[in-house]
């Protein structure tokens, strides 16, 4: 009686457990990015086969920055990587078995890196050799790829006898995705440089990996002021935004700033050293709602950099807000609308002009950058009242920020409302004047 009491209760909770767990590497702005891992083996060997192994980032706005992608798997049997192209194994593993040609790696559960750009040539293969940096698809998919090289020795030689890896893990370069399990695909097909002939791979499997931003980290790594025009309140970010657990370790003045990144430069392990704030982010975005104009309105972003040991190279902001769909001129930063959803266009993507400020420096004087946006009014939908001019999301570098609840946003004094709306409204007037007595 006592397990029909609680059989219920339990199946219930396991099955919620499951769809958040499953519904936490789904983003509503990129519902379909991923990182896709593909093994195509292109030839046999003796006791195994070579295999050009190739990461594609599929993800619109998320991509992996510095020091790089980690990948690792475990062998479904006694499998060694005899020699690697593009990528190395970073740790050889026992291979005191083995008499004359000693392995790249004998571990079961290897871990690859990518080189470093300037190897020699014979170390090179396409696409890689970028220190693990692979750009999100939106921004630029000609470097969303990165591939290595690998032979496998003590495996099967044959598409019967070949057992895939199993257990494959990915950092990016931290914590945050989850992959699946290798699924065999139809072979992938490869066309000459002239176009005329046509190969195939002997074999291949797909790996999928989603990212998870609870899993990365359990606070927001970014927060959200705003302003406006219409109203002296700044409104800043929410206290405590990004966790302040590591209060005791950021830098309240200048004269500490050496000091403290000297002592975390001596050490091995690198951890963040974040200027004192109250809400303790090393990124944060202000929106500010700076002109009104008959037709348009004006809005200036800022974002800046509290991390005064990193700097953002290819960084990415989305915003979300319904009036992206006329936008009319961006400034200083570059702009893509995304799509994700046929029947909604409220989302964009801006990123830095390359050589310009595509890099986002550390704290300092120079730890910021700026653009304004000028979007065409909807007169069916624009307005300034509750909050309307604030975006409902920003991302920065795939990671959702935290917004200041929406009480607290800058509000539309009533006689403000009725200065514009008498502005408009003389506008109109006389212009009707001068149409009729020009």
């Amino acid at each position: 009686m006592s397990f029909n009491k609680f059989a219920y209760p339990l199946a219930l909770a396991t099955f919620f457990a499951t769809i958040i767990s499953q519904a936490a590497a789904y983003d509503p702005l990129d519902p379909t990015g991923n990182i896709t891992i593909k093994w195509d083996v292109m030839s046999w060997t003796p006791d195994g086969y070579v295999a050009v192994v190739t990461m594609t980032n599929f993800q619109m706005f998320r991509h992996i920055t510095s020091p790089g992608w980690n990948l690792g798997w475990v062998w479904a049997k006694k499998e060694v990587i005899w020699s690697m192209v593009g990528a190395q194994a970073n740790d050889q593993g026992d291979c005191s078995k083995f008499k004359g040609n000693i392995p790249h790696c004998c571990k079961r559960n290897p871990t690859v890196v990518d080189l470093l750009p300037g190897v020699p040539y014979n170390q090179q293969i396409a696409n890689c050799c970028k220190g693990g940096v692979v750009a999100s698809w939106g921004q630029d998919p000609s470097a969303a790829v990165s591939s290595f090289q690998l032979s496998v020795g003590r495996a099967g030689t044959s598409n019967k006898t070949v057992t895939l890896p199993k257990n494959f893990t990915l950092l990016g370069p931290a914590l945050g995705y989850t992959c699946s399990q290798a699924k065999k695909v139809s072979s992938s097909v490869f066309i000459t440089a002239d176009g005329r002939r046509k190969t195939q791979a002997l074999m291949t499997w797909n790996v999928t990996c989603t990212y998870s931003q609870i899993l990365a980290s359990r606070y927001p790594t970014c927060c959200v002021s705003m302003s406006s025009f219409y109203n002296s309140t700044v409104t800043p970010c929410p206290t405590c935004s990004c966790g302040c657990q590591s209060r005791n370790q950021c830098v309240s003045s200048d004269s500490e700033i050496r000091t403290v990144v000297a002592m975390n430069a001596s050490t091995s392990q690198q951890t963040n050293v974040v200027r004192c704030t109250n809400h303790m982010c090393p990124i944060r975005v202000h929106w500010h709602v700076k002109l009104n104009y008959k037709e348009y309105w004006r809005v200036k972003m800022t974002i800046t950099n509290f991390n005064y040991q990193k700097n953002y190279t290819q960084w990415t902001l989305v915003a979300q807000h319904p009036n992206l769909n006329n936008i009319t001129q961006v400034f200083s930063f570059d702009y893509k609308p995304l799509i994700p959803y046929q029947s909604t266009n409220d989302t964009g993507m801006f990123y830095g002009l390359k050589y310009y400020n595509d890099v986002l420096m550390e704290s300092g004087p120079d730890g910021n950058v700026q653009s304004e946006l000028i979007l065409q009014k909807d007169m069916n939908t624009f307005t300034f009242k509750q909050g309307w001019a604030f975006p409902r999301k920003i991302y920065f570098n795939g990671d959702e920020c935290m917004m200041p609840p929406p009480d607290a946003y800058p509000y539309l004094p009533n006689s403000a409302n009725s200065n514009l709306i008498a502005s408009s409204t003389m506008a109109s007037f006389l212009l009707l004047v001068l149409l009729v007595f020009w």
